[in-house]
């Protein structure tokens, strides 16, 4: 049950967003750093792949955003970055909610036995 496809996939999920989370973070706390460029996480097209080849396992990346520059250098958009943080938290929380289903089962399945 803990090394399904399913499960593991959810807890690589759980781990992307979190990442992703920090990230943006970190984007938020640097808007006005002259010269910070705001980093991307990315890891939805590994862990489909990795679900469709059975496996579940998937590591996000960590890349810089190529979007353009202030005059300052900085690249970093606070209402891009308050939208993908509302976006990431929405996400993790039915992650982690998936994530509890499946062991409210379990320890069902062990209290009737």
């Amino acid at each position: 049950m803990f090394d399904s496809v399913t499960t593991v996939a959810l807890d690589s999920a759980l781990n992307g967003l979190a990442m992703r989370q920090r990230t943006i973070a970190d984007n938020i706390a640097n808007v006005n750093t002259p010269n910070y460029h705001a980093k991307k996480v990315a890891f939805e097209a590994a862990l489909s792949s990795s679900v469709q080849a059975q496996d579940g396992h998937a590591t996000a990346t960590t890349t810089r955003s190529l979007d353009a520059t202030q005059l300052n250098g900085n690249n970093v958009n606070l209402d891009t970055e308050t939208l993908a943080n509302i976006q990431t938290v929405l996400r993790y929380q039915f992650a982690a909610q998936a994530s509890n289903a499946q062991f409210t089962g379990v320890r069902t399945a062990m209290r009737t036995n």
